[in-house]
């Protein structure tokens, strides 16, 4: 049974206003962001996803993604696009050796915010500014999510971007994704969840299940095995 919040509009009703419109999806790879995209199908709406990587060139998130356009028929490969946070750990020399600093503070990379990488994605595209961006977010997921729907709403008309799916719970996201035959990636086998991080939760796990992506992060963050040493002290 769907979560209900005084005055929030159910997702049941966002997604029905979407019918025969064209949507974007962020799209995680996470089981979350499966079930919006199986909503809005089925709700009639014309979902175009983007992804965004934290990692340039993991073969596991590629084969993935190369998997999801294919079960969902894009006519496209799904578009993939740095995440912010690759930005904000390089910006803040996360597990970099000292060599290499200066030459990443040389590069001044961007903070892009949300909104202005949307506002990208749009025009990559050729999709109108006023498209809407869909997400998986959940009101179950944490307590500061179910609060911010609860004071904001589902809806931010002024970012152009809805939770399509805010009121279900993780039964009604699993049995969606059972019933359409779904397959999940392998992040879920290695991790318990969509890989997103760079601590021994999900390194140590790339470094047995993918070694060739445990050296492609490495490639990236030189010093993130050191999580390992930290470990046992």
């Amino acid at each position: 049974m769907p979560v209900i919040i005084s005055g929030v509009t159910p997702s049941a009703e966002l997604r029905a206003n979407l019918a025969g419109t064209t949507v974007l999806l962020s799209f995680s790879r996470g089981k979350d962001s499966i079930a919006a995209w199986l909503a809005l199908r089925d709700a009639g709406a014309n979902v175009i996803p983007y992804h965004l990587h934290l990692i340039p060139g993991l073969r596991f998130v590629t084969e993935s993604l190369e998997y999801f356009a294919e079960y969902f028929q894009c006519d496209r490969p799904i578009l993939d696009l740095p995440h912010p946070t690759l930005y904000r750990w390089l910006n803040n020399l996360v597990f970099q050796p000292p060599e290499r600093c200066g030459v990443i503070e040389a590069a001044n990379l961007p903070m892009i915010t949300y909104d202005e990488l949307n506002a990208i994605v749009r025009d990559e595209l050729g999709l109108p500014p006023d498209t809407w961006v869909c997400d998986g977010v959940r009101a179950t997921d944490s307590p500061n999510r179910r609060m911010a729907i609860k004071t904001y709403g589902p809806v931010n008309e002024r970012a152009r971007t809805q939770k399509v799916v805010w009121d279900w719970r993780k039964a009604d996201v699993m049995n969606a994704i059972e019933r359409a035959g779904v397959r999940l990636p392998p992040d879920y086998l290695w991790f318990g969840r969509s890989f997103d991080g760079l601590d021994r939760r999900f390194v140590a796990q790339l470094r047995t299940y993918a070694p060739d992506d445990y050296e492609r992060v490495l490639q990236w963050f030189p010093l993130a095995d050191l999580d390992f040493t930290r470990a046992t002290i």
